[in-house]
């Protein structure tokens, strides 16, 4: 995830640019298109948008030291290229290629406008003093099911620097160049250029058979998956899991992106359900139905809570290594 920071604070206010014209889809220099919005309350870009990041060197998203965020998208009008920053009391956006339009018109939706953080009241005095020193955490929807729907399939079974290099080398490989002035970003391959993907580049990329069949299916499939973005979070998991695959933790995973889903738990992950019972009840040997029960309280806002455990940090001590690299050729 970005590091943390707050963008409507003045330090990071003062590294934005200035002088970006206000309305919606308003035409910018070197070819943007931008507008301006006010967040309803306080907003950190680097937590709502840093679960949208897939490693330190993501090339479908960047960070920068003035504070913005720069985002790669194939939107429903094509590819598209958003830059977040802020202004004072407001964001300012400006986009870039066929689906800049398109990325400005949800711009309010990617920072969490459609999220009600006040539904959320915390009962345990971690989860207290985590939601009280992050104000500013909204829970992001993108309206792009594959976008979030890949990636999580990349990160199936396999250790966290696995995935992101396998994104990173198909997305570079597949994808096209980002529109816009960024040289360094590019746009996620269309689903039909998922399906051409030969068998020897996917094991070049260290994905196996299982992963690169589940997403070939996700792929050939993509308009109905894309509907699940419109779906309430129970049949959009629906839809999702139909696909062979697919299942609870990749849907919950992808809807928590997608649809901004704040009830999305994440079910069947390695390390979740002991990170939740140590923090909430001491039990670092805590599985599935014992987290569900920890997390009941909070039924509505339960991928909330289990964000807000991770960004506090109070993780059981490790006590030996328990997912290794993955030897593809032994699969």
């Amino acid at each position: 995830m970005a590091a943390r920071f707050d963008p409507l604070t003045p330090t990071a206010a003062r590294g934005g640019r200035t002088g970006v014209p206000a309305g919606p889809g308003r035409p910018a220099g070197s070819g943007a298109r931008s507008r301006a919005w006010a967040p309803p309350g306080p907003l950190d870009l680097g937590l709502t948008l840093g679960p949208l990041r897939r490693g330190p060197a993501d090339p479908t998203f960047r960070t920068t030291p003035d504070g913005s965020v720069w985002k790669t998208s194939r939107t429903p009008d094509g590819p598209a290229t958003l830059r977040v920053a802020a202004a004072a009391h407001e964001v300012r956006a400006e986009a870039w290629g066929p689906g800049a339009a398109w990325a400005l018109d949800t711009l309010p939706a990617l920072l969490g406008a459609d999220d009600d953080p006040a539904a959320f009241v915390p009962r345990h005095r971690l989860l207290h003093a985590s939601h009280r020193r992050r104000p500013g955490l909204r829970l992001t929807r993108t309206g792009l099911v594959l976008e979030s729907l890949i990636p999580t399939v990349l990160e199936q079974k396999v250790t966290a620097d696995e995935a992101y290099r396998a994104w990173r080398r198909l997305v570079r490989q597949y994808g096209e160049p980002a529109p816009g002035p960024r040289q360094d970003l590019y746009v996620m391959p269309s689903a039909r250029t998922w399906t051409l993907i030969p068998s020897w580049d996917w094991h070049k990329a260290g994905v196996d058979m299982k992963r690169s069949a589940t997403i070939l299916r996700a792929a050939r499939v993509a308009s109905r998956l894309e509907e699940a973005a419109a779906m309430d979070p129970l049949a959009a998991a629906q839809r999702l899991e139909a696909v062979p695959g697919i299942g609870p933790w990749t849907s919950a995973e992808t809807l928590q992106r997608s649809n901004g889903a704040p009830d999305a738990v994440t079910t069947g992950d390695l390390h979740l359900p002991g990170i939740i019972g140590y923090a909430l009840a001491g039990d670092r040997d805590a599985d599935d139905a014992v987290m569900l029960e920890l997390l009941a309280p909070y039924a509505g806002q339960r991928h909330r809570a289990a964000r807000l455990v991770l960004l506090a940090g109070h993780a059981p001590p490790r006590r030996a290594p328990r997912m290794y690299r993955t030897d593809i050729g032994k699969i």
